[in-house]
């Protein structure tokens, strides 16, 4: 399951998504994988159907700007998969990824809110949290440290089902699909690919929404958590650190009577 060429399986997963009628295709000959064929991605795109091909099988080096911009017209990307794509064609060198360390001030800030709140790193391990967040999400201090990650708490704990509700599976897959847009960037990272894989081996929707390689954005929302026979509203915000831009301060806050 773990990606060891983000930006080649990115293309393809969105090229066997597109269909050929849509696109005004020729559709006569028989097509024995779903989605548009490489050769019509190149053309499409106005590059040359070999250095495509390298290119998914990540035999060619990052594609210039200009077409990043042509692919991502000929794939029909929405704009978080175009963005997406762009950070991929410039994906750097990286350092083995490290558990981030939560600046003191910012610890205080969280302990200080009243609102459950909880700050995460780049691989969504919960990294500090305040008593709301116990009360309200789970008591993270009981999970041990090494699984004290949102993703694994989502997707492998009975408790976040009990707590999301029926809107678990939406919740869930759209938390798999935000994690996407950030693991690719650390493609091949051990800590990744550990979690990842675990992920894989414990959550079956983990796996099937996983190979289908969506991309989302964090966006601020809504969310109902339910703790016995009482459902609680929340809206939801995220914000990112200047201390370190791999910090996400996530905080709940509860909704009025008039919402």
């Amino acid at each position: 399951m773990e990606a060891q060429n983000p930006l080649g399986d990115f293309l393809r997963s969105r090229r066997e998504r597109l269909s050929p009628a849509a696109l005004g295709l020729e559709t006569l000959r028989h097509r024995r994988t779903p989605g548009l064929r490489r050769e019509e991605v190149a053309e499409r795109a106005g590059i040359g159907v070999d250095w495509y091909i390298r290119l998914e099988q990540g035999r060619a080096e990052s594609p210039s700007a200009s077409t990043v911009e042509a692919l991502a017209r000929a794939l029909c990307l929405a704009p978080v998969e175009h963005d997406h794509l762009r950070a991929l064609a410039r994906l750097p060198a990286r350092r083995p990824f490290m558990r981030e360390t939560v600046p003191d001030a910012i610890r205080r800030i969280v302990t200080s809110l009243k609102q459950p709140a909880y700050v995460s790193g780049a691989r969504w391990d919960v990294l500090a949290w305040n008593r709301a967040a116990t009360r309200a999400i789970v008591d993270f201090a009981r999970i041990k440290e090494d699984d004290r990650n949102i993703l694994l708490f989502a997707l492998t704990n009975p408790a976040a089902r009990v707590l999301f509700g029926a809107d678990w599976a939406v919740i869930a897959r759209r938390m798999v699909t935000q994690f996407r847009a950030a693991h690719d960037l650390w493609a091949g990272d051990p800590a990744f690919a550990e979690l990842v894989a675990r992920l894989g081996r414990e959550s079956r929707e983990f796996a099937r929404w996983w190979s289908m390689h969506d991309v989302g954005e964090t966006r601020a929302g809504r969310k109902v958590l339910h703790h016995g026979n009482t459902a609680f509203p929340f809206v939801h915000a995220s914000f990112q650190s200047n201390d370190d831009p791999a910090l996400r301060l996530v905080i709940y806050t509860p909704c009025g009577e008039e919402e």
